[in-house]
């Protein structure tokens, strides 16, 4: 017997707990199930699958096991679909979403690049703050900022990004620059709304002590370049990723503010739906934006030496 059908099998078995089930899927009879199964649990001398009349559970050798031939399968297909799309030129349709100021500030410039070397590639982009569900909106790829609170997604970390509390010269001018992040709290704020409590600023101090700051709020927003724009016209501080501030920072009409002070820190991932297999064009797009953005993001260098 063939040890990649009987793993295939006993995943099968394992993900409907069922015989018949697992043997429509595989196309095969059900006495055929059985026997690939018995005939595993022997050659490992291990019971994998608790049976009674009524129902069918994993032990915990199974379960183990389980999660071990879901990692073989999943690399058994990644290999054979590499070794496919070696042959074929990156093509079809790139179903994208991501952050609406990270694309417009950052990734759009990549997406045109990418698009440039894969003629025959159609793009279709998503550029919205919601967390869009890949699966039952079919999207092949999600680039998204923070942390992974999805476990069923497949996810890989390609830059970071950090947070800076700044403001508009004249804003400065008028209230002074703060000393210490207790400060901000009697300056007009303009905060993010798509977080849990937008006035609560956390941040870690030169000493490495960690801590935080309520901060009043004069304006609310779900968009980022909408509140820079607001500190652009003075109304208040703001805290921003650097991806939308950076070029304002460098170019003076943006100050950063308490850069003594390290505020929130994020991952950016590459976020793909869990499939087996994952498209050419998508694996081909994450290779090419994390060797453009690098370990070093441009958008991070605006602090250098301040």
């Amino acid at each position: 017997m063939d040890r990649f059908e009987e793993i295939e099998t006993f995943v099968r078995v394992a993900e409907t707990l069922s015989v018949t089930r697992a043997a429509t899927q595989l196309r095969v009879a059900p006495s055929a199930v059985s026997r690939r199964v018995r005939d595993l649990e022997a050659r490992l001398g291990a019971q994998l699958l608790q049976r009674t009349t009524r129902r069918m559970n994993l032990t915990d050798a199974g379960r183990t096991f389980y999660q071990r031939c879901l990692l073989l399968l999943a690399e058994l297909e990644e290999a054979e679909a590499e070794a496919a799309d070696a042959q074929a030129a990156i093509s079809g349709t790139l179903r994208i979403t991501m952050p609406l100021s990270l694309g417009l500030s950052a990734l759009t410039d990549a997406v045109f690049a990418f698009m440039d070397l894969h003629p025959e590639l159609v793009v279709h982009a998503d550029l919205n703050d919601r967390r869009v569900d890949l699966v039952t909106e079919n999207i092949d790829l999600a680039i998204r900022v923070g942390g992974m609170t999805d476990s069923s997604l497949i996810a890989r970390r390609i830059s970071h990004v950090h947070s800076i509390v700044c403001a508009s010269p004249a804003f400065v001018a008028e209230y002074g620059r703060p000393e210490t992040p207790d400060d901000l709290a009697a300056l007009p704020a303009l905060c993010y709304s798509n977080v849990a409590v937008p006035d609560l600023w956390r941040y870690t101090g030169p000493d490495g002590a960690r801590g935080e700051v309520r901060v009043t709020p004069r304006m609310l927003a779900t968009n980022g370049d909408v509140l820079r724009d607001g500190a652009l016209e003075g109304l208040g501080i703001v805290l921003e990723p650097s991806f939308i501030v950076y070029r304002h920072i460098e170019d003076g009409s943006l100050v950063p503010l308490l850069t003594d002070h390290r505020w929130s820190e994020s991952g950016i991932y590459a976020v793909y739906p869990p499939t087996r297999h994952v498209p050419a064009r998508a694996r081909a797009f994450v290779e090419f934006l994390a060797e453009r953005i690098g370990p070093e993001p441009e958008w991070e260098t605006c602090l250098r030496g301040r």
